[in-house]
């Protein structure tokens, strides 16, 4: 049986950075300047962070105000390019700290703090596109989202 968690190299800081300019470059698309801005500010959120969330922190770095809008098509962008993920119950969005591997996630949410934590579990992910299969439905990008308390607030 296959292994059910996916293994790949995770990064942080500035190796993150550089990981998502080159996928993003691989893809054939430029690296901006803001485009910059915008993945350092995401990554800089330990929860997912809202466009709003991002464009305040961008506008505030670069001492101009930067629209929401601009932020989320940015943001679209690097959904696209497996530069981040999308916690579609939050309106919110998480660096992907490994943009260099493709694969279904796994959100677990703490409704008390907002917490969000990643799981790679492709037995499970994979099974919920098989019965997407199943039932005669070609799935694109399943959306599993798990709400529920953090073992911190729950001890708390």
């Amino acid at each position: 049986m296959a292994d059910r968690h996916h293994h790949h190299e995770s990064h942080e800081g500035a190796s993150l950075v550089s990981a998502a300019q080159e996928t993003m470059e691989r893809s054939g698309e430029q690296w901006t300047q803001m485009r910059s801005a915008v993945f350092e500010a995401l990554a800089s959120f330990d929860r997912p962070a809202s466009a709003y969330d991002i464009a305040d922190k961008v506008s505030k770095t670069q001492g101009r105000r930067v629209a929401a809008n601009s932020v989320y098509r940015i943001l679209d962008l690097f959904v696209g390019a497996n530069l981040a993920r999308r916690v579609e119950s939050a309106n919110a969005y998480i660096a992907n700290d490994h943009p260099d591997c493709l694969h279904d996630c796994i959100f677990l949410i703490c409704d008390t703090c907002g917490q969000t934590t990643h799981l790679d579990d492709d037995r499970l992910s994979g099974g919920v596109r098989e019965a997407a299969k199943d039932a005669g439905f070609s799935p694109q990008r399943p959306v599993i989202e798990v709400r529920g308390t953090c073992s911190d607030c729950r001890e708390g």
